[in-house]
């Protein structure tokens, strides 16, 4: 069976902690910031791990089977 390829935009978006967990940013901060609070813009910049549910795909997408 042929070598599995690293889905590239996978590997630029989410990184891999020391347990395991896969820690993703959060949306929403790219642009139309003058109507968001300045709370909210701040809660954005935390990065936030990826659900559980999701977590199967994100490991298939970075080859870590």
């Amino acid at each position: 069976m042929p070598k599995l390829k690293t889905h590239s935009r996978a590997k630029k978006t989410f990184k891999v902690t020391g347990t395991g967990k896969i820690r993703r940013y959060k949306a929403f901060k790219s642009h139309l910031l003058t109507k968001k609070s300045t709370k909210r813009k701040r809660h954005l910049r935390q990065s936030a791990y990826v659900h559980p549910s999701n977590e199967a795909l994100v490991k298939r997408m970075l080859c870590m089977r």
